[in-house]
């Protein structure tokens, strides 16, 4: 009489153990996808900083076919194709990812973004409109101000490029776009003091060097700023000067400075020796 009760103790037993079992594999599968997760967001972020655009690219358009509602993945991909230079494609992503239940304002500014890349200036400026104000940020700000510049509103556009360099620890881009700004209305000192100024947070920015040179030449004020420069550098600065010289008439000021351009680059300045061939040619004739 006691079998019954030692095959129900054994059954028991084989009941407990396998829900133990089953217990223990779900922690288990639960454990991997947490690894797996933490794996994923790591290799996403190497995808997004490190890896060839193109391959990004691949990388998250076919994770995102796999996961067709992961908003993270989707703004993986966008961003990648930024990257890639295919900007068209990634306002078309940011639409998907505006869309999404759980889109925020930082996305719709970055559509705002992809959209002014390809050129596509007023469903940015429409896209900027939809943000609610109590939404600030660097990026928002910074295309604010690229709108306002595109229709000249002055004001406004020095507003916002002072609002987004306030916003941010490293503000030499927009600085350097401030910059530029000015220097397109003629506020050629405005211009060179903020050149001056980006160039204190990035010395290597070189874009705010051509450009301080520019706004120095456009005052006639035709010598090399005391910036950090290499050799290349200071050869390419003086061709830009020159030119800039030799566009406002002061052609024996540019023939001179093509001539120091030529002579300090460390290799042959085809460029600048092209320039000043031409140069003597016309001179001649």
């Amino acid at each position: 009489m006691r079998h019954p009760v030692s095959i129900m103790l054994c059954l028991g037993g084989a009941v407990f153990l396998s829900a133990c079992q089953d217990n223990s594999d779900a922690q288990v599968q639960r454990a991997l996808k947490d690894v797996n997760v933490i794996d994923e967001s790591n290799l996403n972020d190497v995808m997004l900083s490190v890896a060839d655009p193109n391959e990004a690219v691949e990388y998250f358009t076919r994770t995102l076919e796999q996961n067709p509602n992961r908003i993270d993945v989707m703004r993986g991909l966008a961003r990648s194709l930024i990257r890639a230079q295919k900007t068209t494609e990634s306002a078309q992503v940011w639409r998907q990812v505006v869309a999404h239940p759980e889109a925020t304002p930082e996305d719709r500014v970055m559509l705002a973004d992809a959209l002014i890349r390809s050129n596509q200036w007023a469903e940015a400026k429409a896209e900027l409109n939809q943000i609610p104000p109590t939404h600030e940020s660097f990026d928002r700000y910074r295309l604010e101000a690229m709108i306002a510049d595109s229709d000249k509103n002055w004001k406004k556009a020095d507003s916002f490029y002072e609002t987004a360099a306030g916003l941010t620890t490293t503000p030499a881009g927009v600085l350097n776009n401030w910059g530029f700004s000015k220097l397109t209305r003629g506020d050629t000192q405005g211009a060179e003091k903020l050149f001056v100024e980006a160039l204190t947070y990035d010395p290597q920015l070189f874009t705010a060097k051509n450009n301080l040179v520019l706004a120095r030449a456009a005052q006639r004020k035709y010598e090399l700023p005391v910036v950090k420069m290499t050799q290349t550098e200071r050869a390419e600065l003086l061709y830009s000067m020159a030119l800039a010289a030799i566009k406002q008439g002061d052609v024996t000021v540019g023939k001179g400075l093509l001539n120091e351009a030529v002579e300090t680059h460390p290799q042959y300045f085809e460029a600048a020796a092209r320039s000043l061939e031409a140069l003597d040619a016309n001179v001649k004739m």
